[in-house]
């Protein structure tokens, strides 16, 4: 895969609805349907931007009021938004519209499908690149008999019926995402062409949510799977990095042959504001410079630890001192030496300019923002926006 390469979820939401009206917005576990999937599209190590494609107004202020930084609403074309569409004429559309490249890939992903997680997301592409495919489909094991209407078993020899521990089954397409990419798109004008690789989820995602006792099933799976615990909670500390986050990670002298550090006013703010929301913030570096203790005091921070070794051991006392769980940190490091603490707290990110193995880890919110330039900030306003 090119290092260029955009990878871009396209999520059709539309205002009209057959059987629920406004079903892409009507509230399933306590939030609107659209946030379980985009969530999970902007945790996502994966996921480059979030192209939500909306005819209507109330969706659009609804998803822009999830702040999710890869987020952006396209307005899609008022005759490509009926019952009779089809999900690929709002994508040809959309494709025809911008500048993309030939091998971007495009996960298309359906917002009724609220089970997907971003490890699904991050599983697919794995399995679309090591089997080379040209497009990709999630679904489940299907372990059903099944017949037509003319009495012809399709899928098992009802003459040899096969117990069904020993039964393989057969793939169900579950609509939850596909993957292809844009050339693969624009030349099939298909979500799907060429290779076509599978990738397998568990059997409740199957579930569709077309009827209001779909709609209660589906609240009850959420729940008994855990699914709808732990997505967007608010942490109790933020922690951020110094060099590469709060500073654009460069070495500038004064005349004098003095250090000099360049921080944001911006993310200065956002310190402010966290702890004007009750979000107690803090730095934890390994530098021992006076320039982050004297930024440090300027801030007015309630956690300073500097010439930290080891800091995911130094988190943990903080957290043991202050009674909370690591899961009530968030945190945002860019560097290979911050991967232990960003793989162990409740909420990761890293700037834009982050080392490469630190974007492509899972669950590492990839902020749009480079360090020193607004990506602390980007990630205040992000955690909130969470409830």
């Amino acid at each position: 895969m090119s290092l260029d390469q955009k990878r871009i979820a396209f999520v059709p939401v539309r205002c009209g609805s057959q059987s629920i009206e406004l079903k892409n917005i009507k509230n399933f576990c306590g939030r609107p349907l659209v946030f379980w999937v985009t969530s999970q599209l902007q945790k996502s190590a994966s996921i480059d931007q979030i192209i939500i494609a909306t005819d209507c107004d109330e969706i659009a202020s609804i998803v822009q009021g999830f702040k999710f930084p890869k987020v952006e609403i396209y307005r899609r074309d008022s005759e490509n938004a009926t019952d009779e569409a089809s999900t690929e004429s709002v994508l040809m559309e959309y494709l025809s519209k911008v500048s993309l490249a030939k091998t971007d890939l495009v996960f298309l992903v359906q917002a009724t499908s609220p089970f997907t997680l971003s490890k699904d997301f991050d599983g697919a592409l794995k399995k679309f690149q090591l089997e080379n495919a040209d497009s990709l489909l999630s679904g489940t094991k299907f372990k059903r008999f099944l017949w037509d209407y003319s009495g012809d078993s399709l899928n098992y020899n009802y003459e040899k019926r096969p117990r069904r521990q020993d039964f393989k089954g057969t793939f169900l397409e579950n609509g939850a995402f596909y993957i292809s990419s844009v050339k693969q798109i624009l030349d099939s004008k298909n979500r799907l062409s060429g290779k076509i690789g599978l990738y397998e989820m568990p059997d409740y995602t199957s579930l569709e949510l077309d009827e209001p006792d779909d709609w209660s099933i589906g609240e009850q799976l959420m729940t008994q799977k855990g699914l709808n615990f732990g997505i967007g909670n608010r942490p109790k500390i933020c922690l951020a990095d110094n060099d590469g986050v709060l500073t654009d990670g460069g070495v500038y002298y004064s005349s004098k042959g003095e250090k000099i550090s360049k921080y944001s006013r911006i993310d200065g703010k956002g310190f402010e504001l966290l702890r004007n929301d009750g979000i107690k913030t803090g730095i934890i570096t390994s530098e021992n410079s006076a320039i982050v203790k004297r930024r440090a005091e300027k801030l007015e921070l309630e956690i300073v630890r500097i010439g930290v070794k080891d800091k995911l051991q130094e988190i943990q006392k903080i957290c043991t001192d202050m009674n909370i769980s690591i899961a009530d940190v968030a945190y945002i490091g860019d560097d290979v030496n911050d991967l232990a603490v960003l793989e162990s707290v409740g909420i990761a990110a890293c700037p834009s300019n982050a080392n490469d193995k630190v974007k492509n880890t899972p669950n590492i919110l990839r902020l749009s923002k480079r360090g020193g330039e607004g990506a602390f900030r980007e990630f205040s306003d992000y955690l909130l926006s969470l409830s």
